[in-house]
């Protein structure tokens, strides 16, 4: 997902407003705290209240480290360190702004019935109360205990029109943000390649985010990349992380040593039978410059072949379509990471940015696959939105 890498820009205005709804989250619970802190005598309350100012200074400078990863290098502090302080601080205040929602709508209910003398029922309605401001952090756990390393395998059909027999059935394997980094191991990620070597594809991909900060293990994520095994080959496009990370061109570079081919505004016909299937690739497509979308990647199209793009950022489909793409293959949301269905409907924070968050989308004779990846940015969690490998087959329409 889009998370800052400087601090040169205006931060989005869905950043600021998260902003100020933790901040005056936290200020209503650190009052809470205060409050409890003054009934308590002697040096337990001097020590209370040097834990709160403590606690808040770490979640502001953990906070901070989400958006501007260049303090990472103009303050002494290892991006590993760093990078843990930012997910604490996001899983804290997220769950910490869930409980207290949930807290302030169970006290009018617990007032009203406050007057309640029968003992049984105020131990009952005080463990309720409990269990409601406590559910927001076991959900969170869940979701980076259990949940993210919940890896899965979609396998999904595309019929696309006047698809050639001899590519009816083609299998394209797609692996996307990775992030291998302190919140995935590279044991974890062997597993997913193990999984994906079962699938058997004709073509591979990579579409972008394979680290996360500068100092991650580029290498062995390479190293373990290049065990997949695919009849026509690895292929790979350019996420926003590795431009955050000033990797780009060592990516490419130790990639194609391996033997993956990282397509930066190239494509690469492939022919299957009598048919022809043109991959194509960019480099991230930045959201905060829609205008300048896929500018020259009309020019990569193939006549008479299936053409197929690969791009980072899914957002780019309709521009895609119109310039004659078959299919787009994508990632970057993570499917929105944390996500919830709501009378049918998904809320996530990945469709502020994008419509295009997750699963198959059609725009006249054109598709698009956008997958929810493997790893995790910001928040070491999955709720909703569990990792996947995604194994797509084309179909004739």
């Amino acid at each position: 997902m889009e998370w800052r890498s400087g601090l040169s820009g205006v931060i989005p205005s869905l950043d600021f407003v998260a902003l100020i709804i933790f901040v005056l989250a936290q200020w209503r619970i650190t009052l809470l705290w205060l409050r409890r802190a003054r009934g308590l005598s002697g040096r337990t309350r001097t020590a209370a209240f040097s834990a709160i100012f403590v606690l808040n200074a770490l979640l502001a400078s953990g906070y901070a480290y989400n958006f501007a990863s260049v303090l990472v290098r103009r303050i002494i502090v290892p991006g590993r360190v760093a990078m843990m302080l930012a997910a604490g601080s996001l899983l804290y205040l997220i769950s910490a702004t869930a409980a207290l929602l949930v807290y302030t709508a169970w006290q009018p209910i617990r007032r009203h019935f406050a007057a309640d003398v029968d003992p049984g029922r105020r131990r009952l309605l005080n463990v309720t109360g409990n269990a409601l401001v406590a559910a927001p952090f076991v959900v969170m756990g869940y979701g980076a205990l259990v949940e993210r390393r919940d890896l899965r395998v979609r396998e999904i059909d595309v019929p696309l029109a006047g698809l050639p027999r001899d590519l009816d059935g083609l299998r394209l394997l797609q692996l996307s943000d990775i992030h291998l980094s302190a919140f995935l191991s590279e044991a974890e990620l062997a597993r997913a390649i193990d999984a994906s070597l079962e699938l058997r594809p004709h073509i591979a991909v990579v579409t972008g985010d394979l680290i996360s900060i500068p100092g991650d293990p580029l290498d062995a994520c390479i190293r373990q990349l290049a065990r997949l095994k695919a009849d026509a080959g690895i292929f790979g496009c350019m996420g926003n992380h590795e431009r955050y990370a000033e990797s780009e061109t060592y990516t490419a570079e130790a990639c194609a040593r391996a033997g993956i081919r990282f397509l930066r505004g190239q494509a690469q016909p492939l022919r299957f039978g009598d048919a022809v299937l043109n991959l194509a690739g960019v480099d991230y497509q930045t959201l905060f410059k829609k205008d300048r979308y896929l500018i020259g990647a009309d020019r990569l199209i193939l006549p008479g072949a299936v053409n197929v793009l690969l791009s980072h950022n899914p957002d780019v489909f309709p521009v895609a379509a119109r310039q004659g793409y078959n299919l787009l293959l994508a990632g970057h949301t993570h499917g929105g990471q944390v996500t919830m269905e709501i009378l049918d409907q998904s809320i996530n924070p990945a469709r502020a940015l994008t419509p295009y968050v997750y699963g198959l989308f059609r725009s006249g004779a054109s598709a698009a696959y956008v997958t929810r990846g493997i790893g995790t940015i910001g928040i070491p969690a999955r709720i909703g939105a569990p990792p996947e490998i995604s194994l797509v087959r084309l179909r004739k329409a």
